[in-house]
């Protein structure tokens, strides 16, 4: 079968590798679309942490089951998704339900070679099932998934005001969910066309850009001098990240969805002031994979309006230097397998 391959940082090679054989306890999919996240994108340019080439890339996937041992209620020819996170089962976090920071995770596509191929082997009980949604929006889960996660960490109520830092697909995802527990959301960015979505696409009024000198003026204006009560970095920007602190009211709760390969410093006499929470979001759970499901099937999130670009699986390769200039306007890309 055909697999594209990162073989190191600007470079991709299409190569033949063996079809994945058929194992106890695993299932097989056809892949059909893989949609690219900043894991992808950061892979490529050589900046993603806990990685090592060659590697093929590709997590967010969907596909047609054709064979499968060990799935119960599953069909083969269905369409479906998967968790691309393989948990040990057996550590202290997989014992305490938080199979997505397992100590011994292998992240498809990141640690274990990925989804850009032909057929893909995963554990069975990782499957998930369509319910009616198509492959693209199967393929979305994966991201929304990442957002949804988020707000469960910060457990966000109904009229906090939540400030998210950086508008790509992660960050319009954790606005989207943060949308539907009822919030007051603050779009932040330095890219005016993704600000530009978040206004006219997500209906999101409060627009700041980051490069803007009077942030936290602005941000206080909003909040009627109160400053949010949860700051979410979703940009994997040391910079923005060194600087939610700042923006965080007393009493709040500051989460990291995004990723750097860095240390983070801020002043501990300011954090230790606000008896701030600090803590991380990575990856997501079954729960989370359900919980952006049923949102999908009610239609309280539209998926597809992520969506900017769409390529063949044979010109995926030289797409990846476009999709990371920001004046392309890229979002959201769908590789689509035939």
């Amino acid at each position: 079968m055909k697999a594209l391959v990162c073989t190191e940082p600007g470079n991709f090679e299409y190569t033949e590798i063996a079809d994945p054989p058929m194992r106890a306890g695993h299932a097989i999919v056809k892949i059909r679309k893989i949609c690219i996240c900043g894991t992808d994108l950061h892979a490529f340019e050589g900046t993603q942490p806990f990685f090592h080439y060659p590697r093929i890339l590709g997590h967010e996937l969907s596909g047609e089951l054709m064979d499968f041992d060990d799935a119960p209620g599953f069909q083969r020819g269905e369409a479906v998704t998967f968790l691309p996170y393989l948990n040990c089962g057996n550590c202290i976090a997989c014992r305490a339900g938080k199979t997505n920071c397992c100590v011994n995770l292998q992240v498809c596509g990141v640690h274990i070679d990925g989804g850009m191929v032909d057929y893909y082997s995963i554990p069975s009980r990782l499957l998930v099932h369509s319910n009616d949604l198509d492959l693209t929006e199967l393929a979305m889960v994966e991201p929304l998934a990442i957002g949804a996660h988020g707000i469960r960490r910060a457990e966000v109520q109904s009229g906090e005001f939540v400030l998210v830092m950086g508008a790509g697909p992660i960050g319009l995802a954790t606005m989207e969910f943060a949308k539907v527990k009822g919030a007051e959301i603050m779009a932040m960015d330095l890219n005016p066309h993704r600000l530009e979505f978040c206004k006219n696409i997500l209906g999101i009024s409060n627009i700041i850009n980051a490069a803007n000198p009077d942030i936290i003026e602005q941000i206080s204006d909003i909040t009627h001098g109160n400053m949010p009560t949860v700051v979410i970095d979703a940009s994997g920007n040391r910079k923005a990240i060194h600087s939610g602190l700042n923006y965080l009211a007393h009493g709040g709760r500051y989460i990291l969805i995004g990723l750097q390969k860095e240390e983070i410093m801020f002043s501990h006499p300011d954090f230790h002031r606000k008896e701030a929470t600090l803590m991380s979001s990575r990856n997501a759970t079954r729960d989370d994979f359900e919980y952006v499901i049923k949102n999908l099937v009610n239609r309280k999130i539209n998926p597809r309006s992520f969506i900017t670009n769409r390529v063949k699986f044979i010109d995926a390769a030289a797409g990846f230097s476009d999709w990371l200039v920001p004046a392309n306007h890229v979002i959201k890309v769908v590789v689509e397998k035939e």
